[in-house]
């Protein structure tokens, strides 16, 4: 299963959170760093998340149009 870690956006349906992932690298050819962002709909159950709290997602069957992911586990509570 692939795992991503990003920060929760927003939590504005029932079950659902929206979760940006950034992910930076060094562009190969011209040496500057490149930073592109993407959101993903995650499946949550019982679980007490908030905006800006760091989560691990994960890939799983999809359980509607959008949703393909599940939040894992919360790494860090928004301050």
């Amino acid at each position: 299963m692939k795992q991503l870690q990003g920060v929760i956006t927003a939590i504005k349906t029932p079950n659902t959170a929206q979760v940006t992932v950034t992910r930076q690298w060094q562009h190969p050819m011209y040496g500057k760093s490149v930073k592109r962002t993407k959101q993903y709909a995650c499946h949550y159950v019982d679980m007490k998340l908030v905006e800006g709290a760091e989560v691990i997602i994960e890939s799983c069957r999809p359980m509607s149009k959008t949703k393909r992911f599940r939040v894992l586990e919360l790494v860090a509570k928004a301050a």
